[in-house]
């Protein structure tokens, strides 16, 4: 799903809410989120999963055309953790 299916299944189920204020709603949601991760603290949204970061060391990489040796810098990236309620529904076995 995309962000402006999101937008478009906010706005079609709540009929009270016009397109630009589930787009509102959406963007102020992830900016926070976006800001949380950005200093350093983690999100957790229960029954859904938690969201923080994990270090990557400095380490030597290859330049695949030239093969040459090349410095990858440390680094902090996202990481995503499905909730149990989460792995649950999704993992619901077909009969």
């Amino acid at each position: 799903m995309t962000k402006s299916e999101l937008i478009a299944r906010l706005a079609a189920h709540f009929p009270q809410l016009i397109a630009s204020d589930a787009e509102l709603a959406v963007k102020m949601i992830l900016d926070a989120m976006t800001r949380s991760l950005s200093l350093g603290q983690r999100i957790e949204i229960r029954g859904f999963g938690s969201f923080g970061l994990n270090y990557r060391p400095l380490r030597v990489g290859r330049n695949p055309k030239s093969g040459e040796k090349v410095q990858v810098p440390a680094k902090q990236v996202p990481h995503f953790k499905a909730g149990k309620e989460l792995r649950e529904r999704v993992d619901v076995k077909k009969q």
